[in-house]
């Protein structure tokens, strides 16, 4: 049999996949465990300054973190990163949690996939079928997913009030770009928190908070040092 037509016949199993993994997204949740949705935003003890380590951890990424670079690379497992001077969005969320709280996002998401691969938009969004170490974590759909399935997020609103330092905000750029943020302490003019964040040159710390599409509001459990 020649390669296309063992590809031909592979086919169906592929898509027998990608619809096991659709139906098991809309019949058991797009979230499946720990989420808070509706939950207010600003009504836990202690929120406004829980998540100061977490802006701290971010701010000293500006005039580190340079450039915008979307490459895929060969990263150490756990704990591993790409180099300092470079990254993505989802870069500045990753370093800031490890540095702030410890968290390795690399191998939290990881080990989540690994166990509930079908809950994670990998099949139908990059025609994934096992996890990958090197980029999962760098992907905001899938930290999006990792935050609701862990409980931590949060109702979507336009009230600059319910946006508190170290939330961290899932959003789309354009139609489809998706794009990611932390809430920072300081505040623009008009009273909207800026937002620590990499959309194009590095790590900056800007008033973009509203300037996307919301998609998504969350916020870590309180960290006691």
């Amino acid at each position: 049999m020649s390669i296309f037509g063992k590809k031909m016949k592979a086919l169906p199993v592929v898509l027998a996949l990608v619809l096991l993994s659709l139906s098991a997204v809309l019949f058991l949740g797009r979230v499946p465990v720990g989420v808070r949705y509706g939950v207010p935003s600003s009504g836990l003890p202690g929120a406004a300054t829980n998540g100061m380590d977490i802006v701290s951890a971010a701010r000293r990424q500006v005039g580190v973190t340079v450039a915008y670079d979307p490459s895929y690379m060969k990263i150490p497992y756990p704990n591993g990163d790409v180099p300092k001077e470079r990254g993505v969005c989802s870069d500045v969320i990753v370093r800031a949690l490890r540095e702030s709280r410890g968290m390795d996002l690399q191998k939290l998401v990881h080990e989540d996939m690994g166990a509930h691969f079908i809950f994670y938009p990998s099949m139908t969004r990059w025609f994934m079928f096992r996890p990958d170490a090197n980029i999962d974590h760098r992907r905001v759909l899938n930290l999006e997913r990792f935050f609701g399935r862990m409980g931590w997020s949060l109702e979507v609103d336009r009230d600059a009030a319910c946006y508190l330092p170290g939330d961290i905000v899932t959003c789309l750029i354009g139609d489809d770009i998706p794009h990611i943020m932390i809430v920072s302490d300081r505040r623009s003019r008009d009273g909207i928190p800026l937002v620590l964040h990499n959309v194009g040159a590095g790590t900056r710390e800007e008033d973009r908070l509203f300037s996307y599409n919301i998609t998504g509001h969350h916020r870590l459990p309180r960290h006691e040092h």
